[in-house]
């Protein structure tokens, strides 16, 4: 019999990421989540179980900083993982306090599991490459100093890569939106969306929340604490890297969104990320 969510669940939204089947809350307040297979490609950022082992695994229910709801149950079906976790509210969390969050989370002693996820900048630099680069910009009307900081940022992306790769390899979300970064227990946070779980480069989680917030960077900086140089290069490049290829693929959408707009608000960052991708790996 093909997996079907009961008639009285409530869908919360509809599957977004690469192996998401639907999210629904039940009457009695849990949340279920619909996998379905996917990317088998244990340590690409899309692999398909990597939210179930993680909730089997128990790896983020005690880290500092972060960690996820309770996790009520994992079901395995011929087509398919159901997970079962506890609805947690939204806590209204201001940047600064993620910021934070985020770096307690980043000091945290987590041994990677076989099934963490590695090189997602790469992954998805080398997929943006397939599909001919960032040249849907070229129309774009950016600023002219930021079109020569992203023409430099995508001859150096091998050299930046290299530069990310010489960085402390510390425990990242790998998707810390603040719609992920959710509920509160304490101090910390509870974060949904594991799925791009793993060990990465220093600056690495800091770099999506600064893509999704008006908070300067100095800011951010010096509520997320730790060695201020490091997460600074690891979160200027994945910030900037990152920043360009939505904004080139926003292009190609029927609703390109404000994904442009941000890119032009990340000027000064692009152009700081092009010193960092042209300076020796391992020396900040």
């Amino acid at each position: 019999m093909t997996w079907q969510p009961a008639a009285d669940w409530r869908p919360l939204l509809a599957g977004t990421g690469q192996s998401n089947g639907g999210v629904w809350l039940t009457p009695s307040r849990e949340v279920v989540k619909r996998l379905v297979p996917g990317v088998q490609d244990h340590r690409h950022h899309g692999y398909w179980e990597r939210q179930a082992l993680i909730a089997e695994s128990g790896i983020d229910r005690s880290t500092p900083g972060l960690r996820s709801p309770a996790c009520l149950g994992v079901e395995r079906d011929a087509g398919g993982i159901t997970l079962r976790m506890a609805y947690v509210p939204a806590a209204g969390w201001s940047p600064l306090a993620l910021a934070a969050a985020l770096g307690r989370f980043a000091s945290a002693g987590v041994e990677e599991p076989a099934w963490g996820a590695r090189d997602v900048l790469r992954d998805r630099l080398a997929t943006v490459e397939r599909r001919g680069g960032w040249s849907a910009l070229e129309g774009a009307g950016l600023p002219r100093k930021l079109v020569a900081a992203v023409d430099s940022l995508w001859v150096r992306r091998s050299a930046a890569l290299d530069v990310l790769d010489a960085l402390p390899r510390v425990p990242v979300h790998g998707d810390a939106h603040p719609v992920n970064l959710l509920g509160r227990d304490g101090d910390d946070v509870l974060a949904i969306d594991w799925e791009q779980f793993g060990l990465g480069p220093a600056g690495f989680d800091l770099a999506y929340l600064l893509l999704a917030v008006d908070t300067p960077l100095d800011e951010l900086l010096e509520a997320h604490d730790g060695d201020t140089a490091v997460v600074r290069r690891g979160a200027v490049l994945v910030a900037a890297y990152t920043a360009v290829s939505r904004a080139a693929w926003a292009l190609s959408q029927p609703d390109p969104g404000d994904h442009v707009e941000r890119l032009a608000l990340m000027a000064a960052v692009a152009e700081e990320a092009v010193d960092a991708a042209s300076s020796e790996p391992g020396r900040w």
